[in-house]
């Protein structure tokens, strides 16, 4: 387990405190972690602010519960995000589909400055991405996005996924294929 904040206790301290009932340390890693799980979450569920916010709140009632059998073989990160994506897999399982109406990745493209035109064409960008990212199996949407968004490594997704590397490099590299294929006009 590492420190993701210079600023603050590390992980592992975090995690000790918790395990004894501090809620306050636990607060801490629910501030240090959350919006990262949360914007895991929300992309993985189609975008839907209260199913995100459910996947997020269940992983945390399942790290408080189960703090004492973290053994910290992974990142207290990656756990965390594996706690989400199973907690996405449930909700999913039961679940349909919806359509999603909003664009998720507004972040990822800087909005244009008195351009109307390079507007409309960041909006047809983000709309266009997220379709192709909602067309691509889950594993690979998956590990897309924890490596491209959430900037995790080829070993902590593989963690969070509870995959093995190569076959989150296969699922990397058959997703990249794909939204490159089907974004090609985007060029």
């Amino acid at each position: 387990m590492t420190s993701t904040s210079a600023d603050g206790p590390s992980d592992a301290a975090l995690v000790r405190a918790a395990r004894v009932g501090d809620e306050e340390a636990f607060q801490l890693i629910v501030d240090r972690h959350g919006p990262g799980m949360y914007r895991y979450a929300r992309r993985l569920v189609g975008g839907s602010d209260a199913d995100a916010a459910e996947v997020t709140q269940e992983a945390f009632i399942s790290a408080w519960r189960s703090l004492g059998t973290f053994a910290g073989r992974s990142s207290l990160k990656t756990w965390l995000f594996r706690l989400v994506h199973r907690r996405a897999v449930d909700l999913q399982r039961h679940r349909r589909p919806t359509p999603i109406n909003d664009d998720l990745l507004s972040r990822m493209v800087r909005p244009a400055q008195d351009n109307p035109l390079q507007q409309v064409l960041d909006t047809e960008l983000l709309t266009a991405l997220q379709a192709a990212l909602d067309e691509l199996p889950w594993h690979q949407r998956a590990a897309w996005l924890l490596r491209e968004v959430e900037g995790l490594s080829y070993d902590e997704i593989a963690e969070a996924l509870a995959l093995p590397v190569g076959s989150v490099r296969g699922h990397l590299h058959r997703g990249r294929r794909t939204l490159a294929e089907r974004m090609a006009r985007w060029r």
